[in-house]
């Protein structure tokens, strides 16, 4: 545990790069081996939006990554937050509650919140325009909906208390978690229903991306199952039935062509489910 404590609290940004790319990579061959669907699409086409809308996302978190540090130091100076106000508890312990409260607040807290709120629903609407999900639409998210999710993590961080090293650790998870369980993977479905009760599988979250509700509004999770579990939002879907997309932007030119996904929070919004 102290190894990937100090690994984690001096991690070069190379390495965390080198982990993204390295996700993408391995999750994408596996999907072109063993596929859940058999997509009939311009893969690269696909994967250059989705891969653009990307690295918006890392040249936010980069310019604001300041941010975390100083409020991740700022809570273990101050002895603030919930891991700072815990009784002395074994590191591995004190990890979990620290990564579970994490992604309750950075993923599960902000992906609900965004799914409830108009306004922020229109920034969110890019990532659940693409029909056609595989491990690059993981981090497909529009410029604007990075900055609220990296607001909502710094509140998590704030929140929560834990040190810099721990935030690394929990985003270095987090994006391995989303390109899994965005791949256009096979697993065994018993496989995928045991690891469904600990993690998000990949067949769960798919069910996220069916595009009417009830089956939008469900599995908000990232990394734990836990809290889709734990207040009522879980949902199953057979496979056979998923559809990928949002009803109100079924065409190709509304969510297949960069410039008009970037202007999608700006235009007027149709009545939908949403609205």
């Amino acid at each position: 545990m102290n190894e990937i404590i100090n690994y984690f609290s001096t991690i070069p940004s190379s390495h965390r790069s080198l982990i993204l790319v390295s996700g993408i990579t391995i999750f994408w061959l596996i999907e072109n081996a063993f596929p859940l669907f058999n997509f009939s699409y311009k893969k690269w086409h696909h994967a250059g939006i989705n891969i653009f809308l990307t690295l918006t996302t890392i040249v936010i978190n980069f310019l604001l990554a300041f941010v975390l540090l100083k409020t991740a130091d700022w809570t273990v100076e101050n002895n603030f937050g919930i891991l700072q106000w815990l009784p002395e508890i074994p590191l591995w312990l004190y990890t979990l509650i620290g990564l579970l409260l994490l992604d309750l607040i950075g993923a599960y807290l902000v992906h609900l919140v965004e799914h409830k709120t108009k306004f922020l629903w229109r920034f969110h609407l890019i990532h659940h325009t693409d029909t056609w999900i595989d491990t690059t639409t993981a981090n497909r998210h529009h410029p604007g909906e990075s900055v609220i999710r990296f607001t909502f993590t710094t509140l998590g961080v704030l929140i929560v208390g834990s040190p810099m090293w721990m935030v690394f650790l929990y985003q270095t998870l987090s994006v391995i978690a989303t390109q899994f369980n965005h791949a256009n993977i096979a697993l065994p479905k018993k496989w995928d229903t045991i690891m469904s009760y600990l993690i998000v599988s990949p067949d769960m979250h798919k069910v996220h991306h069916h595009y009417k509700l009830p089956y939008t509004d469900s599995n908000y999770g990232n990394i734990f199952s836990v809290w889709d579990r734990l207040f009522g939002t879980f949902r199953t879907l057979p496979k056979e039935e998923i559809v990928y997309g949002i009803d109100t932007h079924m065409k190709n030119e509304e969510h297949n062509e960069l410039k008009n996904l970037l202007k999608i929070p700006f235009q007027k919004q149709r009545s939908s489910e949403k609205n």
